[in-house]
């Protein structure tokens, strides 16, 4: 079992920038990736971004040249730089482990979710 726990969300104001960090506790032979997704009220959860063991990564439309995921597989650790922020951002953030990834569907077979942490962007 793998456990990730989010932290960093908070208030900040529309152009502003914010941080967030997720660590995995429990044990699993390996990650294949780390990343975050998010929920904003009222619609569905979406890819923010991801990064693979092997430092792939892939972003969401709305938040490419914004943010930056950075991470840490072995330590279990994903991060998330967050720039130019506005209040679409405005969301709770997930983070998410991978730990099997099916290729022939394209789609992770093994995964984790945290518990979420809220970012809200506004004056």
């Amino acid at each position: 079992q793998v456990q990730p726990v989010e932290s960093g969300g908070g208030l900040v104001q529309p152009g502003g920038s914010l941080s967030l960090s997720c660590a995995a506790s429990g044990s699993a032979f390996g990650i294949y990736g780390m990343g975050w997704y998010r929920q904003a009220p009222g619609k569905q959860r979406e890819l923010v971004a991801v990064i693979t063991s092997d430092g792939r990564t892939n972003y969401g439309n709305s938040v490419k040249g914004r943010f930056t995921i950075s991470g840490d597989s072995a330590e279990k650790r994903v991060y998330l730089q967050m720039d130019s922020l506005s209040p679409e951002d405005t969301a709770v953030y997930y983070c998410h482990v991978c730990t099997v990834f099916i290729a022939a569907k394209g789609a992770c077979g093994v995964e984790y979710w945290g518990k979420g942490t809220l970012v809200t962007v506004a004056l």
